[in-house]
């Protein structure tokens, strides 16, 4: 099969790659790019262990061809940490509270939970709930992922506060 140019953006970064046009996004990310931080899970669109951001949008990337996402941004669980690998406030609310056990999903999550955000700066814990039914976790009954959102959602309103008072 005749490969066609791809050109996109990951993590704020200009991508330009030849793929097969049957590629899927998170075979591209993981495979192409070493970006292993997205999960394969049940490669069905059902478990979202491969949610990634793609221009604004949280996507499963196991039903995403990569020439889908021709001239667009992805970002994944690796750009939402700080260029110099300082945890987003997320993934410090996730730690801090336990909000992972195997880590199978929390990439996933992770992502989904950022969008959500972008999003809805203070969600409620009901819509917290509903925003990431499409990610499923084996492992922690949820309830400390619903408060490791809703904590980092806390602290970055706290931030933005001190932001527009200084």
């Amino acid at each position: 099969m005749s490969k066609v140019p791809l050109t996109l953006t990951v993590n704020g970064r200009s991508v330009e790659r030849l793929v097969e046009p049957r590629l899927l996004l998170v075979h591209f990310l993981r495979e192409e790019l070493g970006l292993t931080g997205t999960h394969i899970g049940c490669e069905t669109s059902h478990c979202g262990a491969c949610t990634v951001d793609l221009d604004g949008v949280s996507v499963k990337s196991c039903t995403v061809l990569a020439v889908q996402a021709q001239g667009k941004e992805v970002r994944t669980i690796e750009g939402i940490a700080a260029p110099d690998g300082t945890l987003h406030v997320l993934q410090e609310k996730f730690r801090e509270h336990h909000g992972l056990q195997c880590g199978w999903c929390t990439p996933g999550m992770i992502v989904r939970a950022w969008r959500l955000l972008q999003e809805n700066p203070n969600p409620s814990e009901a819509e917290v709930r509903f925003e990431i039914a499409g990610n499923l976790c084996r492992c922690t009954g949820y309830q400390n992922i619903v408060d490791a959102i809703l904590a980092a959602a806390a602290e970055l309103r706290a931030a933005k506060k001190l932001e527009a008072a200084a």
